[in-house]
């Protein structure tokens, strides 16, 4: 099985140069375009991602996420979930690493059969990593509105975390 997996990229490949060149398409040549291009996007959402990954730091470093959850935190106690899922439910739409790192915690802490580490799983799978992805989607088209886009997207992630302790608390 896993020699058929190894073997994937090298087909996938093949068949492209295959249709390329039955097409009268030159792949080479188009290859290097396209590599061109991806380069001068990079380049171009560089700013952008270091700003995001400096407001990451500032956000870990200032003790901001810990105050945010022990302000919330008598809500999740009246809803009747741990106050753990807090900082992965703040840190998700702001870091992936992060919020990578916070449920493998959560899970080493907890378990992965327990409460609160099923609410973390599916929370962590089911939400996005809101402001990078803003921050490359829209840098790379260099668009700067984001008077909608900004709230949609942690509307989203809210009720991500709604539905994911519902999920959890009735199925689980």
């Amino acid at each position: 099985m896993a020699q058929v997996g190894a073997a994937a990229m090298p087909v996938i490949i093949g068949i492209i140069v295959l249709y390329g060149f039955l097409k009268n398409v030159d792949v080479f040549d188009t290859f290097l375009e396209g590599a061109k291009e991806g380069i001068t996007s990079s380049l171009q959402i560089l700013p952008t991602l270091i700003g995001l990954i400096v407001a990451v730091s500032m956000v870990r470093a200032s003790g901001l996420l810990e105050m945010l959850c022990s302000l919330a935190e008598p809500l999740t106690k009246a809803v009747g979930i741990s106050p753990e899922i807090l900082p992965l439910a703040i840190l998700r739409p702001i870091s992936g690493s992060g919020s990578s790192a916070y449920t493998l915690s959560i899970l080493q802490q907890f378990g992965p059969d327990s409460e609160t580490g099923k609410i973390a799983s599916v929370l962590a799978s089911s939400t996005e990593t809101t402001f990078y992805a803003i921050a490359v989607y829209f840098g790379a088209c260099q668009y700067k509105k984001l008077r909608y886009t900004v709230p949609a997207a942690l509307l989203g992630d809210c009720a991500a975390l709604i539905f994911a302790v519902l999920t959890v608390k009735l199925l689980g």
